[in-house]
């Protein structure tokens, strides 16, 4: 009876005991909130939210049923750029503090705290290499003790990581270390050509980080990277990168992928963006049936410079004859421009364009003005006759329009510069652009 009344009172506690999460951003008055996200290979999982206090700080709590693994902390928006990963084993609480600039310091977590020193143990032996190579030295006993520092500091970190989750980070990013003397140009060759030697693309800890993601980018973008053949070195490092990642299962080659097409994209290299999309993405969204992926990926190709631009139809209003943009042949450039009668920005950008028109040479520039409006076109068409230089084109059903759709056009005012033959050629983010454009290209 004495016994049945101790687990009474015990289990309780055991099953609703916590470890919490504290942490404090600064400076403070950078913060509002903090969401915690469980993550896995594939997805995401929200567990909880905290608000900052005024000095920085927030709590999460994680009950019993929290499983141990990987989690995120997100910060800002968008999510997927403002976070950083920690470890939760299940065992103990952990206190950081985390500054935009510096980063994430832990205060108290075995775990994380081990993989933080180990971080920065390998860091400075790398810069120690790099020391010993810019200066040229010929001591190779210094360049010997240096590498001799990095395979014990390794194989210490991965005996004091034993049966952590922080031995599979330690593990993967175990460094390249020559046996024998090499100089600087052998060296880095042996450095990417060894650069994924000990990650594991199958490992799912390693899958539910942003480790395989920042390996890829750090491979693509830094280790592989060659200035005097940009396209090339880049096409060259993702060949490369895919080939050591054809373990990893299809879900996950697509989040890699997707994300480094999207860096591509966002840096303007369409040329390399296009050639992840139909060397491997696009394969990936068919064996995935990713109707979502593949259409943006043909639209960004579709939208790309040097595309022919989407067609549509445009009705010249003399007995409602209807051409098309590409049948158009009265300018040496056209530009389509999205606008709406209701955008503020549109109605401040559309006058400067008129004038800007005006001052260039008869059939040297055409605009043709889309515009996305909804189901009421009586400002629109008031608006039109003002602007009697462009060809107009009414979108209706604004942004679910098939003009405006085909374009990707997702805010207005926006513009695409085409050539007499409507090939792409610019596009440019506003008019201050599209001016510097065509400035740049008439001088």
């Amino acid at each position: 009876m004495n016994r049945l009344v101790f687990l009474t009172i015990l289990l309780p506690g055991i099953l609703f005991s916590q470890h919490t999460i504290n942490g404090k951003f600064s400076p403070a008055k950078e913060y509002t909130a903090a969401l915690l996200y469980k993550v896995t290979p594939t997805i995401s999982e929200y567990i909880d939210n905290a608000k900052v206090k005024k000095d920085g700080s927030f709590q999460f709590k994680l009950d019993s049923t929290a499983v141990k693994g990987m989690y995120r902390i997100v910060y800002a928006v968008p999510q997927e750029d403002y976070n950083f990963d920690i470890i939760y084993n299940g065992k103990e609480d952990i206190d950081l503090t985390f500054n935009s600039e510096t980063g994430v310091h832990f205060i108290a977590s075995i775990e994380n705290k081990l993989l933080a020193s180990y971080t920065d143990s390998m860091s400075k032996v790398t810069q120690s290499i790099g020391n010993y190579f810019r200066k040229q030295s010929d001591d190779i006993s210094a360049l010997h003790a240096i590498f001799k520092t990095q395979v014990e500091a390794q194989a210490k970190y991965e005996a004091l990581a034993k049966n952590t989750i922080a031995l599979d980070f330690i593990k993967a990013n175990k460094p390249y270390t020559p046996k024998t003397f090499k100089d600087v140009s052998a060296y880095v060759e042996n450095l990417k050509a060894h650069y994924f030697d000990h990650v594991d693309f199958t490992n799912k800890t390693l899958q539910s980080s942003s480790f395989l993601e920042e390996r890829m980018l750090n491979y693509v973008f830094g280790v592989s990277f060659n200035a005097t053949d940009e396209i090339g070195s880049y096409k060259k490092s993702i060949n490369e990168f895919c080939m050591a990642m054809k373990p990893a299962p299809i879900k996950v080659k697509r989040i890699l992928l997707t994300s480094l097409w999207q860096q591509m994209a966002d840096l303007n290299h369409e040329a390399v963006a296009n050639y992840i999309a139909e060397n491997y993405l696009m394969d990936i969204a068919v064996s995935l049936n990713d109707q979502e992926l593949l259409h943006g990926l043909m639209l960004y190709k579709n939208l790309s410079i040097g595309s022919v631009a989407p067609d549509f139809s445009i009705e010249t209003g003399q007995g409602k004859k209807t051409k098309t943009l590409s049948s158009l042949k009265s300018a040496e450039n056209y530009i389509v421009a999205f606008w709406s009668s209701t955008c503020s920005h549109c109605l401040k950008e559309v006058p400067e364009l008129q004038t800007y028109i005006k001052s260039k040479k008869k059939g040297e520039v055409q605009v043709v003005a889309v515009a996305l409006e909804e189901e009421d076109a009586t400002k629109w068409n008031t608006l039109k006759d003002t602007y009697s230089e462009f060809i107009h084109v009414y979108g209706k059903g604004k942004w679910e329009n098939k003009i405006g759709n085909d374009y990707g056009v997702t805010k207005t005012p926006t513009y695409f510069i085409l050539d007499r033959n409507k090939h792409i050629v610019a596009k440019p983010n506003d008019f201050e652009a599209l001016k510097v454009y065509f400035e740049k290209n008439n001088s």
